[in-house]
């Protein structure tokens, strides 16, 4: 069947500075296909050039003339349009019925009469997905929908692309979305595309094993040019031709080392530790916040011990930022009372990076100014060499804020709040504009972490990945904890109350755990209350071995130094990471059917 989209060997370079290298894209119908890489790498262009947006260098952009294609910018822009009904509406083809346009808006909580110069980002993102999505095109272009959306909304995005028949290309930070939409993923890599034709559940092994093989023709190439620089130190005798043939190659093996292009390093990234608090970090009696008459949280208790992760889901404006605040005591609560643990230390980062000021630079807002250094879990680091551990060049240092990218602007606020030495971390959507590398080493941060966080993020693989527990907004003020990540929080919540009307005692009675018949007549046997009682051990005691095992694993040397030790240590880290997991797993199933037993 031939393609409904095609680009050939597409090249652009902003100035000297190449960016596409030989690009390539093909979209057939129906086609699903995740288009990912690194910040930077150019996705957004190659978007771009498929749309018709931008003109690449050379190339060849083949559409199908019967094919309607629809494009989603990641800002898209309202301007000159009265209203969010006008906007979607210029977006129709003449067979394109205009009642959808409305129907969407109104899914998408958008108000059809809404100024467009008065919304919030959110609320333009869900008019230009109505925009594309109202025509029914046959090519969707999707750069970052999920972009300024609530989980409800990233949901329901998910659910309607599923229902479309048209082919879609969709960059997104969100792995979730991408896993459960795709059936293809296109690689951009410095500046060439690679194909792999599932959907991005199987991107990142095949990545991973590319990037190993691509290191290992390094590593051979090293040598070969270290085997040629020893012959021409000692093996030169005379100027015969096959000595200056040699010569030549040596010359060509060091302009291919010379130019490679290299993947992009990763972010180092290091959270400043205080010392540690007491057990209890925060615990929090009856809060309540309200504006006006609408209540924002209303008799709210909870206790967070050391170590606690703490997610806080909901739909946009129903309050998860206002919650952390009164959590950290940043703000007052109207009636309630609030006690922190001892030696509580508190780092924050704000979704809205307000505290950037653009017109100060890189290097002032890692240093507050006046220094070139900056201090790091005790020690002082160069602000150039911190700069570099997030994936910012040194020439970058005297770059006013305002000139940095989305991406670039998240890195920087993360940088700033990690040197904070903490045991508490206050992170409002930190993994928002953050490429999958960035946030996978975020999450092992997270992980590693010895104190406590309060989360706020509508990434549902990245709660699932880092969350103990999860409190979700259930309306009228009401918020609710679960035990385990967003999909365990699921699972438990089960189907959301449907009526507005239904009284608050009612609602409250239908959230609490019920044990079930058949626990209730059961009782844990001998086996259950033995290991209920040995798995915590074990499972500490597989953990140090994990530990030790991902140290000894972190010498870039052993690999050339023990081949055989470092192959025996990584299958054995793979083995007691799948032991801890089952232990984990047993532990809590053990744990939750005691307390349903016990009531």
């Amino acid at each position: 069947m031939p393609p409904l989209l095609q680009l050939r060997d597409i090249r652009l370079s902003f100035g000297a500075t190449p960016l596409l290298q030989g690009a390539e894209l093909s979209v057939a119908p129906g086609e699903r296909i995740a288009l990912v890489g690194r910040n930077g790498s150019g996705k957004s262009t190659l978007l771009k050039i498929a749309a018709g947006a931008i003109e690449a260098d050379s190339g060849e952009r083949f559409v199908q003339p019967s094919a309607a294609l629809r494009y989603l910018p990641q800002e898209p822009d309202l301007k000159g349009f009265a209203s969010a009904l006008d906007y979607v509406l210029s977006g129709l083809g003449e067979s394109d019925d205009p009642r959808r346009a409305r129907a969407l808006l109104g899914a998408l909580g958008v108000a059809a009469d809404a100024e467009p110069a008065t919304m919030s980002g959110g609320q333009a993102r869900r008019a230009a997905l109505a925009r594309v999505l109202a025509p029914s095109p046959d090519i969707l272009l999707l750069d970052e929908p999920t972009n300024h959306l609530d989980i409800e909304a990233i949901e329901w995005l998910e659910s309607e692309l599923k229902s479309q028949r048209a082919a879609l290309v969709v960059i997104s930070h969100d792995k979730r979305l991408l896993a459960d939409l795709t059936a293809a993923t296109v690689w951009l890599d410095r500046g060439a595309t690679r194909r792999l034709d599932r959907g991005f559940a199987g991107f990142e092994a095949w990545r991973d094993k590319l990037l190993e093989e691509e290191e290992t023709e390094r590593r051979k190439l090293d040598r070969r040019i270290a085997a040629e620089e020893d012959w021409l130190r000692y093996g030169v005798t005379a100027r015969r031709k096959r000595n200056q043939r040699r010569v030549g190659e040596l010359r060509a093996l060091r302009t291919e080392r010379r130019e490679a292009r290299r993947a992009a390093g990763d972010v180092k990234m290091t959270a400043s530790d205080a010392p540690l608090s007491g057990k209890l970090a925060i615990e929090a009696d009856r809060l309540s916040k309200a504006y006006g008459d609408k209540p924002i949280v209303n008799d709210f208790s909870i206790r967070v011990l050391r170590g606690d992760r703490l997610g806080i889901v909901g739909p946009n404006g129903a309050g998860k930022t206002t919650l952390v605040n009164l959590l950290t005591g940043a703000l007052a609560p109207d009636s309630g009372t609030l006690r922190f643990g001892a030696n509580l230390v508190m780092a924050s980062l704000d979704q809205r990076r307000a505290s950037l000021d653009p017109a100060m630079t890189l290097s002032d807002a890692l240093t507050g100014g006046g220094s070139d250094y900056v201090s790091v879990n005790g020690e002082r680091k160069h602000v150039v060499g911190y700069m570099k551990d997030f994936l910012f060049a040194a020439e970058q240092a005297r770059t006013p804020i305002g000139r940095l990218s989305g991406g670039e602007r998240g890195r920087l606020m993360l940088a700033r709040a990690l040197a904070q030495p903490s045991n508490l971390l206050a992170l409002d959507e930190p993994t928002n504009d953050l490429d999958m590398e960035t946030l996978d080493l975020l999450q092992e941060l997270l992980g590693d972490y010895s104190g406590t966080i309060l989360l706020v993020s509508h990434d549902r693989d990245f709660l699932d990945r880092v969350a103990t527990s999860v409190v979700v907004n259930e309306g009228g003020g009401r918020w609710v904890e679960y035990a385990g990540g967003y999909s365990d929080m699921l699972a438990q919540r089960g189907a959301r109350p449907s009526a507005a009307s239904e009284r608050p005692a009612a609602k409250a009675a239908k959230s609490e755990p019920q044990p079930s018949k058949a626990a209730a007549k059961r009782r844990l046997s001998f086996k259950e209350k033995h290991a209920l009682e040995t798995l915590p051990a074990r499972i500490d005691a597989l953990r140090a071995e994990l530990a030790k095992l991902n140290a000894r694993l972190s010498d870039p040397e052993l690999h050339e130094r023990d081949a055989a030790g470092f192959a025996r240590a990584s299958s054995r880290y793979a083995e007691v990471a799948d032991e801890l997991t089952a232990a984990e797993d047993e532990w809590l199933n053990l744990e939750i059917l005691r307390e349903e037993i016990e009531g």
